[in-house]
């Protein structure tokens, strides 16, 4: 992927931060077209463009038919930083959702890819349950609307940034031309 490329090249630290898209999206979901409803946006159209970025990159992508709420996810993968191993935590969350359409806003799911992972559920669950990274998301969340991002993802490096999916090359030369 573009971001492990970057790194192999670089000597730079990725820093993953949590952006509220799509907030107001219940916890039940709501499905693409009622996502996108008024928009004339052809939402078939849009997965097929998404499904070819994604192979572009290696990656998989299903056919999502939904969209969650990301705001435990967000709180988990917080929690999965601080554990051994719970880098992959990322990857499993991205699965679930891009390929395996799960309903990332259920605690029971979340937990399901924790165990799965290897990582201890219970300490999982209880720290979703009590929401103990929520103010580490809340931080990110505000330091988002700080630097006027409005989309992901959004690359920043220095005072400058890129907003979409963006080829490798101009991934690169923000970092190279931010020093």
């Amino acid at each position: 992927m573009r971001i492990e490329r970057l790194e192999a090249a670089y000597d730079i630290e990725v820093v993953y931060r949590h952006f509220p898209l799509h907030p107001e999206t219940p916890d039940a979901g709501l499905t693409l077209e009622e996502l996108f409803a008024g928009r004339n946006l052809d939402v078939p159209r849009m997965q097929s463009e998404m499904a070819e970025r994604m192979a572009e990159e290696g990656l998989e992508y299903g056919t999502r038919t939904r969209t969650y709420n990301s705001r435990l996810a967000q709180e988990l993968g917080c929690w999965a930083d601080t554990r051994e191993g719970g880098a992959r935590i990322h990857d499993d969350l991205f699965r679930a959702y891009f390929v395996d359409d799960v309903n990332l806003a259920d605690i029971d799911n979340l937990v399901g890819l924790v165990a799965r992972a290897g990582l201890d559920a219970t300490d999982a669950r209880v720290a979703l349950e009590e929401r103990r990274f929520r103010e580490q998301v809340d931080a990110d969340w505000a330091r988002s609307a700080e630097l006027g991002i409005t989309g992901v993802p959004t690359f920043v490096a220095g005072i400058r940034g890129l907003v979409g999916a963006q080829p490798y090359e101009a991934i690169e030369r923000l970092v190279v031309e931010s020093g």
